[in-house]
């Protein structure tokens, strides 16, 4: 299995959330986790970024963003080059669809937590 530098916007500390369930099971499969969040704060010894840090090497970025709140990361998202966008259950969007495709980033729409269930993350 390679492992992914995954980044996951829409991160929470709220153990209720799917955004913070994927970041501990992508941390128990072995890959790198980064976070952005509305808030800054600290899960676990993982710092949840409030700005648009430029982070690099990033392999994924999972979305738990619905499309109205991702507008304002189209450009960070597509700047930091990942090689995949995964949308989860509810983020679908058409239009960010398009600017990924044009930008050679490729597409999935699944969740990443059955991803990483079935091996196929």
């Amino acid at each position: 299995m390679k492992v992914k530098k995954t980044l996951v916007m829409g991160a929470s500390t709220d153990p209720g959330r799917y955004s913070y369930k994927a970041i501990k099971m992508l941390q128990r499969y072995g890959h790198p986790v980064l976070a952005v969040g509305k808030k800054e704060e600290d899960l676990d010894g993982l710092k949840i970024e409030k700005e648009q840090v430029p982070f690099e090497d990033v392999d994924t970025v999972t979305l738990y963003l619905n499309p109205m709140n991702q507008r304002q990361y189209y450009d960070y998202i597509v700047e930091l080059e990942p090689e995949r966008v995964i949308f989860n259950p509810g983020t679908e969007n058409p239009e960010f669809f398009e600017l990924l495709k044009k930008n050679g980033i490729e597409i999935e729409v699944a969740c990443t937590l059955v991803m990483l269930s079935i091996n196929q993350y």
